[in-house]
């Protein structure tokens, strides 16, 4: 399979996300946030998470985004850019800051926890046509987007249409729903993500959004019967798995496939579930960069999913690409006795060094 994007003036790279990034503050202990006396700063932001995990897995990667000419921008960028991401593209905004939030470890069984946003008016919240670069942002085979920033204000939500209108020359669209009711104020909210998505050639959303945001039920056909025009719909169902669904015929951006597909998840000892749903995408997307069969892209989301789940922040290094590989080619029985919990993509990190170390 081979992904053609744009050429142009700017060196063209692998994968180009857009979207606001935000300083994350991490509780040093359990509790509440009114009890918790002090925070490890840390990085979160969807579109910025698949940046990282795919410039982690070798791929090259641009974010484009904006920031505050303030410490949390400089931040920022500095910590995007260590994970080996292009932020020559990401904008500075002197008269507005960079967006912050704090958050509460959160509950194993539940997944309760508290999250504070002080995002209102920040820097990429301003995000429009005429002061982000649409030349980098187009630079990418593939683009990557989210729902979340077209909730950020209508400057965003006009760059998000502008980004997926239909157009011969532009890259194979990559969109993540990330329906979050409390970031809009507009009733027509969930009719606006349906018709982002609409316009996309490959889409990720969850079952359980599909029904908030949409009112569907009715399992993974009854997303795809809402959502027909994406050559790629990956509907992802929580605990159960994902089911894929490729158009078929012209398939040729994406390999000309045929089938549905529904890959189980593992089993994992979950330690936080923020960012695993960033990572599933950059799994799937680094698979399809790779040109895998459509099994092997959805366990690749899989794998990359639970190393998130097994962390405690938003942001997760990807298992090595042998390990997963070897893991992937599992036959069923064997995928689905796999079982992992903290610390397996070290350990699975220092079993592939001492191979390759005679």
């Amino acid at each position: 399979m081979t992904i053609t994007g744009p050429c142009n003036a700017l060196d063209v790279v692998d994968v180009v996300a857009l979207g606001e990034s935000m300083v994350t503050f991490l509780p040093t202990r359990p509790g509440r946030l009114a009890d918790v006396p002090s925070f490890e700063r840390a990085i979160g932001g969807a579109e910025s998470n698949v940046a990282c995990g795919l410039a982690a897995a070798g791929h090259a990667v641009r974010w484009v985004s904006r920031v505050g000419a303030d410490g949390f921008g400089d931040h920022l960028v500095e910590a995007i850019g260590d994970h080996g991401v292009d932020v020559s593209a990401v904008g500075r905004d002197a008269a507005r800051p960079t967006g912050v939030y704090f958050r509460t470890a959160g509950d194993r069984a539940t997944d309760a926890h508290e999250v504070a946003y002080y995002r209102a008016g920040s820097a990429a919240s301003a995000m429009s046509v005429d002061n982000v670069d649409l030349g980098a942002v187009r630079s990418g085979q593939v683009l990557h987007l989210s729902g979340i920033t077209a909730a950020l204000s209508a400057e965003c939500l006009g760059l998000l249409r502008e980004l997926t209108a239909p157009a011969a020359d532009r890259p194979l669209v990559s969109f993540d729903v990330n329906y979050r009711a409390g970031l809009w104020r507009d009733a027509d909210s969930p009719q606006v993500l349906l018709e982002l998505a609409r316009d996309c050639d490959l889409v990720f959303v969850g079952e359980d959004e599909a029904e908030e945001a949409w009112g569907v039920t009715g399992g993974p056909e009854a997303v795809r019967a809402v959502l027909p025009e994406p050559q790629v719909l990956v509907v992802k169902q929580g605990r159960a798995g994902a089911t894929a669904f490729v158009s078929a015929p012209g398939g040729e951006r994406l390999g000309a496939l045929t089938r549905v597909t529904f890959e189980p998840a593992l089993a994992v000892d979950v330690v936080a579930t923020i960012g695993a749903g960033d990572a599933f995408a950059a799994g799937f997307l680094s698979a399809t960069l790779r040109g895998l069969p459509l099994r092997d892209r959805l366990r690749h989301g899989h794998l990359w999913a639970a190393a998130a789940l097994t962390t405690p922040g938003d942001l997760a290094a990807p298992p090595p690409r042998d390990h997963a590989d070897r893991l992937v080619a599992l036959d069923d029985a064997g995928w689905e006795k796999l079982r992992l919990g903290p610390g397996w993509t070290q350990a699975a990190e220092r079993a592939d060094e001492e191979v390759r170390t005679p």
